[in-house]
């Protein structure tokens, strides 16, 4: 993780869509780039359901029916798949709640579950301020804060320390409660702590970690279950513990306890006060590795921060972990004793705690005699991509044989795209795997595949045509390689002090934080490989026409701004592609922590003069004992289109040196823009299980030159892959 003078917080900027009101005691989990908050407190008890895209900054306010459960506050909220559980809460001023609700986040349903009572003992007790964590199919309950008396305005507090098991039937509804039995201590009786769980990947031991809290004073103890053994320990933990705290937040990213603000105790010249009365909300922020039970400050509760850099002090707020990145937002500021002047914060902010992960390989769109349309699997919360090319490669022999490699000369592609307009139920949806439709190759206008099944990641080969149908398809390039191992970075990163503007895609200049590290430009040589930045785009594609020289005497061009080298591609020569030319592409994520590492390098070729494009606008219509598979011509068909080709990857028993090669078989010839594929021909299709189980087709268009490249198109499968 960077050192705590160079953490990168972020401020998200103002949002679009319904933004939820500010509040405390709220809870918040994340379905991938979906953030769900649910309940909380400010000027009444907050009983809706808001969800905020991290992808989009949208805004969003499902329609929810079925048993709708009531505002509450300091719940228990966790999330097991695209499924939500809720249990307890406070649902107004001293009631307090026992109840447990399901939410199927695919489809907004809730629903009231009776879960069977312990089979020896009472079950929960109503109660707000407890911890609610899950691990496979179970969930954990500890502590929280009861209320004693039976009116609900004359409050008896009792504290809490029982612990319960909640069995978790698969998909939806629960077993019931169970009273594990424990050995060792219990940790005291606490509400308003925090509880998480960790399972070394080593050793494969699960573990659940409670800290802090409130009973009668704040408390900072460290208490550790063993999950296997039921066994309770306190365990030893080294450097600096954070100062007692309650309503605060932990959060797991890697082998990291992330624990930020809450209520800590007033402090005079590091001295803490011995009267209870005098505390207040903090910003300070520190993890524990729960590896070396190491604790490591990052934000200590008395640093200044005069330039509004980090987010401001808080307790009650809700933070969540979206990848790897810490998003936190609102919370309830100010002192006890001063209980008219506290407010809520209105504000959003994200930590990223590491690099991102490298992107997938790049994918071809569309090829054309100069230029590629790109694109590649999106990172969760990234800020950009940095695509290079290198231009050195030489073209790999040509390969005969019956073999077509996967990973062949593309030149279109069918995939899902994401808008970023108003977020709807259906937006929604999408983002959970639900009803995605589909788009052209175009990227443009959108169409629909009549069965729920997608198309996805289209490509394209050159291929040799047969005379029959059933003929398997021969290689005539055999032009990509994909490898097999990630290219090494060698160059250093940086961090510039300015914002700078770098890199356009779709006529959008992607701005970076001022704060985000920046490496100079990339000259690796790999293997006497030469790559060469395209620039640094916003999202996931990018369309390649050029790409920026660097002067033979330097290995980088920069704007000198104290001390930083800052890329400026205005100072660079460009240079065009070339035709029938191949390319090797590789691109990285950047995230407030810098440039993460290159994916695989993918190989394509800029197409040849007089060949006809690749067909566009793949359609695929399921019936009962077939389907229709229909296409448009090629945009550019340079010349009258003579006929058309689809191929079919099929299953084999052939052995060859490349496992990921397909063997396609002609199912069509003709003039006509669509075609039948039977139930026979698919019940000998290979399902491609690269990304997504799928069948795998191709189509090419020939012309008086000949055949040009095919467009792939990926029928994303089921449970039951080729059955009609």
């Amino acid at each position: 993780p960077a050192p705590p003078s160079t953490l990168s917080w972020r401020r998200v900027p103002s949002s679009t869509g319904p933004v939820p009101r500010s509040r405390h005691g709220h809870r918040a989990v994340a379905i991938r780039e979906l953030v769900i908050i649910f309940g909380g407190g400010n000027e009444g008890i907050a009983d809706e359901l808001h969800v905020y895209n991290t992808a989009t900054n949208q805004w969003f306010l499902p329609a929810v029916r079925g048993d709708i459960p009531p505002g509450c506050a300091a719940h228990g909220f966790v999330c097991d798949g695209t499924r939500i559980l809720v249990f307890g809460g406070m649902v107004e001023y001293g009631r307090y709640s026992s109840d447990l609700y399901e939410l199927q986040a695919s489809r907004w349903l809730w629903k009231k579950i009776k879960p069977q009572p312990p089979s020896v003992g009472s079950p929960p007790c109503p109660r707000l301020g407890h911890s609610f964590s899950l691990y496979g199919n179970k969930c954990y309950l500890f502590g929280g804060l009861a209320n004693e008396s039976e009116d609900s305005n004359n409050n008896i507090p009792r504290y809490l320390n029982d612990f319960y098991e909640l069995e978790l039937q698969h998909g939806s509804g629960v077993v019931g409660w169970s009273i594990p039995m424990t050995k060792g201590n219990l940790p005291s009786p606490r509400e308003s702590h925090t509880a998480i769980v960790y399972c070394r990947k080593d050793l494969g031991n699960p573990k659940m970690y409670i800290f802090g809290g409130m009973c009668g004073c704040r408390l900072n103890d460290l208490w550790e279950l063993d999950i296997e053994t039921m066994t309770w320990s306190r365990p030893e933990t080294k450097g600096m513990v954070p100062l007692p705290r309650s309503l605060h937040t932990a959060n797991v990213i890697g082998n990291k306890m992330y624990v930020f603000g809450g209520w800590v105790p007033q402090t005079v010249e590091d001295e803490i006060s011995a009267r209870d009365g005098e505390w207040k909300c903090t910003s300070s922020f520190s993890y524990l590795n729960l590896d070396t039970t190491e604790w490591i400050g990052l934000i200590s509760d008395c640093q200044e921060d005069k330039k509004n850099l980090l987010p401001g002090p808080r307790a009650g707020h809700c933070a969540v972990a979206v990848g790897t990145r810490l998003y936190i937002w609102s919370g309830r500021d100010g002192y006890r004793k001063a209980w008219n002047n506290q407010v809520c914060c209105k504000d959003l902010w994200y930590l990223d705690t590491e690099k991102p992960p490298a992107p997938s390989q790049v994918q071809l769109i569309r090829a054309t005699t100069n230029s590629f349309q790109v694109k590649w699997d999106e990172v969760p919360t990234v800020e950009g991509y940095l695509l290079q090319l290198n231009a050195n490669s030489p073209a790999p022999t040509v390969t005969g044989g019956t073999v077509v490699p996967e990973t062949a000369l593309l030149s279109s592609q069918v995939n899902i795209f994401h808008t970023a307009g108003p977020q709807t139920s259906a937006n929604v949806a999408e983002l959970l795997d639900l009803d995605i439709r589909t788009v052209n190759p175009d990227a443009s206008v959108s169409s629909t595949v009549s069965s729920t099944q997608t198309m996805v990641t289209q490509q394209a080969v050159k291929t040799e045509s047969s005379s029959t149908n059933g003929a398997v398809v021969k290689d005539e390039t055999s032009l990509t390689t994909f490898s097999s191992k990630s290219e090494v970075d060698e160059t250093t990163f940086i961090m510039p002090s300015t914002k700078v503007s770098i890199g356009q895609t779709n006529n959008s200049t992607v701005h970076l934080s001022k704060t985000t590290p920046l490496r100079q430009m990339a000259t690796v040589k790999t293997r006497e490989r030469q790559w060469y930045d395209v620039g640094i785009f916003k999202s996931n594609s990018a369309l390649v026409s050029q790409y920026y020289l660097l002067p033979e005497e330097k290995s980088s061009i920069s704007n000198k701004v104290e001390n930083a080298d800052v890329p400026d591609y205005s100072l660079l020569k460009k240079q065009d592609l070339f035709p029938g030319t191949v390319y090797r592409f590789r691109v990285a994520a950047i995230n407030g922590c810098g440039v993460g590492p290159f994916s695989k390098v993918s190989e394509f070729k800029t197409c040849i003069p007089g060949f006809p494009g690749a067909p566009s606008t793949v359609r695929i219509t399921k019936s009962v004992d077939c389907i229709h598979l229909s296409w448009e011509p090629p945009v550019s068909p340079s010349g009258n289109i003579l006929e058309y080709s689809a191929y079919l990857a099929i299953r084999t028993t052939q052995v060859h040196e490349n496992p990921n090669q397909l063997v396609f078989m002609k199912i069509y010839c003709g003039l006509k823009t669509s075609c039948i594929v039977t139930a026979a021909q698919l019940s000998n299709a290979h399902v491609d299980y690269t990304s997504r189980p799928a069948i795998v087709f191709r189509i090419s268009a020939k012309n008086e030159r000949g055949y040009g490249p095919a467009t792939q198109v990926r029928w994303l499968q089921g449970k039951n892959p080729a059955k009609l």
